[in-house]
């Protein structure tokens, strides 16, 4: 006689199969009510639970999989030094890939990781990630979280609160009379620059036209913050402000500004987000807000393991930022003619 899965049992009762599998596992995040339905669908279908074939897929191979785009970005770093110290405190072994924002390396990456038969998996999207190329892990039951971008839904995620950081950065760039800002950088599409976008636009209340200057190429380097420079000055754009996307962008902001014969802090105010270790000793010292890596990484791991121990929908939590505002627009002021 065929065997009925615990899929069809999900069916029957009208939730999804890992749903079926929590009431099983008595899990208390499952209300009385689909707990009931679950039960009912197995009675009348006939289902019997193979506990030896379930100890089988749960034995836990104590190693995690961390998917990003690109260690060399300094934020990642340091929020990847604290996930794999705080797992590996947990007897966790990780195994790290690196996208470089390509789906097709992502897609092989997480396969990879899923015949070595992981546990959980920490995964930044790559930029244009849909939900649907997540189902390598969902179909064999590997939680996963979601950080530093996330696809809109529902799906475990921790990351900064990238409206916010926009939002502070908006307040102080507004209160002292920036009138015109162009924002340069970062990967499009991706949740986390939309939303410094959207925050950027909060917190400038109407008051301060935005531009949004796109870029020039898909990677996140000081070199990408030159080009845009370059061809934000050769349209013979010079706002009041530029905003990157994040303070490695910046550096070749101020950079090239230089190379062009503008002061970065006085004839154009910088600024930017993340706030990592160069920001405050770039010359002049960079306002930049900061999104709190290492909190974000020991946030990732906490949820990652709980993930782990009992799968749910809601582990959802924003970092909230904090803007550290230095001479790159400290220093500056309101040309005499917008005065």
């Amino acid at each position: 006689m065929r065997r009925i899965t615990l899929t069809e049992v999900g069916d029957r009762a009208g939730v999804s199969r890992s749903t079926a599998s929590l009431v099983l596992r008595g899990s208390s995040k499952i209300s009385k009510e689909t707990a009931r339905r679950v039960r009912e669908a197995m009675d009348e279908l006939g289902y019997v639970y193979d506990r030896s074939a379930a100890n089988l897929r749960h034995a836990r191979s104590m190693t995690l999989g961390l998917v990003m785009n690109d260690l060399r970005n300094p934020f990642l770093a340091d929020l990847a030094v604290v996930f794999e110290r705080s797992v590996r405190r947990a007897g966790y072994t990780v195994f790290i890939g690196y996208s470089g924002d390509d789906l097709g390396d992502q897609q092989q990456m997480l396969s990879a990781m899923v015949e070595h038969r992981i546990d959980g998996c920490l995964l930044m999207p790559a930029a244009g990630t849909e939900r649907e190329s997540l189902k390598v892990l969902g179909s064999h039951e590997i939680p996963s979280v979601l950080f530093a971008r996330h696809l809109g839904g529902a799906e475990p995620y921790i990351g900064p609160d990238n409206v916010e950081a926009g939002r502070l950065l908006g307040r102080h760039l507004r209160t002292i009379g920036v009138k015109e800002a162009v924002f340069l950088g970062g990967p499009s599409p991706s949740s986390a620059r939309a939303e410094r976008l959207a925050g950027l636009r909060e917190g400038f209340d109407g008051r301060v036209e935005l531009v949004d200057g796109g870029l020039t190429d898909s990677t996140v380097s000081s070199d990408s913050g030159s080009k845009a420079v370059s061809r934000l000055l050769g349209d013979g754009t010079i706002p009041d402000c530029i905003v990157a996307y994040n303070d490695i962008i910046a550096v070749g902001v101020t950079y090239e500004l230089r190379l062009r014969g503008f002061e970065p802090g006085s004839d154009v105010a910088v600024a930017s987000f993340d706030d990592i270790w160069i920001a405050s000793q770039q010359v002049p010292p960079l306002t930049s807000v900061s999104t709190h890596a290492e909190e974000v990484g020991l946030a990732c791991a906490e949820e990652l393991l709980a993930q782990i121990d009992e799968p749910r929908q809601n582990g959802q939590k924003l970092i909230a930022p904090s803007l550290q505002v230095r001479a790159s627009t400290g220093s500056w002021r309101p040309r005499k003619e917008d005065r």
